[in-house]
């Protein structure tokens, strides 16, 4: 098929697939680089490689860690696989130069007379035997009796728990096992001593970076955290384990007395790299950040060039609100009392918490979407991708919903983002032979001085200024939604512009050049929605039969009078509304969803009056109606009653049928730019 696409610069993209040679900072670029969760490896996306819980795990399976890792790292891959998620190196921290770097930080924290041996009462389990990690010991809150607290938190009166404090302490791995406590010694890091220094960091850091708001420090640049107000206290950085890193030579010695101890495990898993590297953890551990720079190690040699490098690399992290201090606290002391001149944190970018159905996600009880699971609902990955990102929780806390994620589907992604794509290019199909017909516009930027379009482009250039701050700012769920309005604005142009085969009859000067504007604003779409949805946006490019570009500032004609595009295809499919009872009762474990007993009630008031009510595309009423959504409910209300007419008419004919079916296109296309309209006045 024949192509015509504008040439010039900065208009196609070139981003290396996955797996070519390594990315190295250029000097006098914006050299960004990114750090994501990591996705423990002793179950299905989630926990970590050394450290205790694997230990535990395995023993579990009654196989050894390193099996156990290697089990679900397949696992992890093919599920992240699945999730159009591509790495150019998928790495793991049980190599030769995570030990290296690992034990080269714990060596220079010595040196540096920042650590210092303390005892310790732990919990120790006779039948293991071995210390237990506080995750795997229940007993008695003793400040509730609570029967069931675990050894870091009691779920009855969520008070932070030593493991130690418990009554009646029990094993999860035997419950029949003797527990008990041992003291042992152990190298603490002296955070009280580097904590002036951390402080002086976190405020000019947090400054330069522009970090949202969170649980460290404020909007207003106060640190808030109570272990940093109350000053910080040494924290232990090695373990009594057998899996894991060993501390160094030096450490071993009768005096040091570490012999046989392993470093604190933090995060120690599979690590996907591309020049993005993830972490995440629970509890203040040592050689998980390590993580990062080891991985780095393997993906290149040249690995000090990004984490050695602070002033030609930025560094931005992604976490959720319970690993900020981790992020901003503990590993910056780290790198500070290590001495060399690290490339330190400049964007924090963290997130709230994201429930589920009324309650909590729980992988214990059973209750969510775990891994691999989401695959098994037959949910497309570009669905899903879209609708986590859309209630990313960046400013408070977010529900998991069944009910609005089939609704994202059907009434944003169908009847708006994917209607306006699949309207254009089928009309251009089917009368236009698939070639883009010339519509008098000039390759290049589009007058926002237009005779006919001016407030169109006009309009579109706006929002592409908005999605590109938003995306700057690492604003993604407003990067999105903006995404999803230019989309919407495409469906009001058709609209608007009256394309239709009556218009090409009249005015077929004036049909070609919608045509040609409308199809070049698919392609922007195409471009802007690449980082939420790669595999949507590959799809688009096929059925354009164009190459990947890049975000525009402006609306430009790239696609030229003779382009040829490719065939046109749905880019999503309706979900049926019954589904949502189906996955929220395969997914909620043992626990009754809120939700489930208010779709029980509607479904039988729905029977008992006999009628069957017409699917609503209703904005959530807890969001204001802005005069713009009063607005479009009328139009909806109004296009309804256009359908429902035609419908009604009699004799059925072929040109009578067109006429619903582009009545119900419509009527489909502002229900879709409600949900948008909804979303965005959250």
């Amino acid at each position: 098929m024949a192509q015509n696409i504008r040439s010039g610069e900065n208009i196609l993209r070139v981003i290396p697939p996955p797996g070519a040679s390594a990315i190295l900072p250029k000097e006098g670029e914006e050299n960004v680089l990114i750090t994501s969760a990591l996705p423990y490896c002793n179950n299905v996306p989630h926990l970590d490689e050394y450290g205790t819980a694997t230990e535990t795990q395995a023993l579990k399976e009654r196989i050894s860690p390193r099996e156990l890792c290697d089990k679900y790292n397949v696992l992890h891959k093919e599920t992240y696989t699945w999730f159009d998620i591509g790495f150019d190196y998928f790495g793991r921290t049980s190599t030769p130069l995570h030990t290296e770097i690992s034990q080269s930080i714990f060596s220079n924290l010595g040196k540096n007379e920042h650590l210092v041996k303390q005892s310790k009462e732990q919990v120790y389990c006779e039948g293991c035997p071995k210390f237990l990690a506080d995750r795997f010991v229940e007993g008695i809150c003793p400040h509730c009796g609570y029967e069931d607290a675990r050894g870091d938190q009691c779920d009855g009166c969520s008070r932070t728990l030593d493991a130690i404090e418990l009554l009646k302490p029990r094993c999860l791995v035997d419950k029949t096992h003797v527990v008990t406590t041992k003291s042992s010694a152990h190298m603490y890091l002296k955070l009280d001593e580097i904590q002036p220094r951390t402080e002086e960091w976190i405020k000019k850091s947090w400054k330069a970076g522009k970090w949202s708001p969170n649980a460290v420090i404020n909007g207003d640049g106060t640190i808030i955290d109570p272990r940093v107000k109350g000053g910080l206290i040494p924290t232990p950085l090695t373990r009594d384990l057998t899996w894991g890193v060993p501390v160094p030579s030096e450490f071993e010695t009768e005096e040091q007395g570490m012999k046989g101890k392993v470093l604190y495990v933090w995060v120690s898993g599979d690590v996907p790299l591309s020049i993005n590297l993830p972490s995440h953890w629970h509890a203040i551990q040592f050689d998980a950040p390590i993580g990062y720079p080891s991985i780095t190690a393997n993906y290149t040699p040249e690995w000090k060039q990004w984490w050695f490098n602070p002033k030609n690399v930025r560094l931005y992290q992604f976490m959720g609100k319970d690993n900020v201090y981790f992020h901003t606290v503990y590993w910056p002391s780290v790198q500070l009392g290590d001495g060399r001149d690290w490339t330190l944190l400049h964007h924090l970018s963290t997130t709230e918490y994201l429930n589920y159905e009324g309650g909590k996600f729980s992988k214990s009880r059973n209750r969510g979407v775990f891994g691999p699971a989401a695959k098994e609902t037959g949910i497309p990955a570009s669905v899903w991708r879209y609708y986590l990102l859309s209630t990313r929780p960046e400013t408070a806390d977010a529900m998991f919903s069944w009910s609005d994620c089939v609704a994202a589907n059907n009434n944003v992604l169908l009847n708006n983002f994917g209607n306006f794509i699949n309207r254009s290019l089928k009309f251009i199909s089917a009368l236009y032979d698939g070639v883009i017909p010339d519509g008098g516009d000039e390759p290049g930027p589009l007058s926002p001085n237009d005779e006919h379009d001016a407030d169109f482009i006009t309009a579109v250039n706006g929002l592409l200024k908005d999605y590109i701050d938003a995306m700057e700012a690492v604003k993604l769920r407003l990067g999105l939604q903006t995404v999803m309005l230019i989309s919407m604005r495409g469906n009001n142009y058709l609209q608007s512009s009256g394309l239709n085969k009556a218009l090409m009859a009249s005015d077929p000067k004036r049909c070609a050049q919608v045509v040609s504007r409308a199809v070049n604003l698919i392609y922007v779409l195409s471009a802007l929605i690449y980082p939420f949805m790669p595999a949507t946006s590959d799809s688009i490019l096929v059925q354009l039969n164009a190459p990947a570009r890049v975000v525009p500032n402006v609306l430009s004609t790239d696609i030229l009078a003779g382009h040829a595009i490719g065939k046109p295809e749905h880019l999503f499919k309706k979900i049926e509304d019954n589904m949502t009872e189906v996955w929220r009762n395969k997914f909620n474990g043992d626990e009754p969803a809120a939700d489930a007993v208010a779709e029980t009630g509607k479904a039988a008031k729905k029977a008992k009056g006999g009628k069957k009510a017409a699917p609503q595309a209703a904005v959530d009423p807890n969001v204001p109606k802005t005069p713009e959504i009063l607005a479009l409910e009328a139009k909806i209300t109004q296009q309804g009653q256009v359908v429902r007419e035609l419908k009604a008419q009699t004799p059925k004919t072929a040109e009578l049928d067109a006429q619903i079916k582009d009545a119900v296109d419509v009527l489909k296309g502002l229900k879709g730019e409600l949900q948008v309209l909804g979303a965005a006045a959250k």
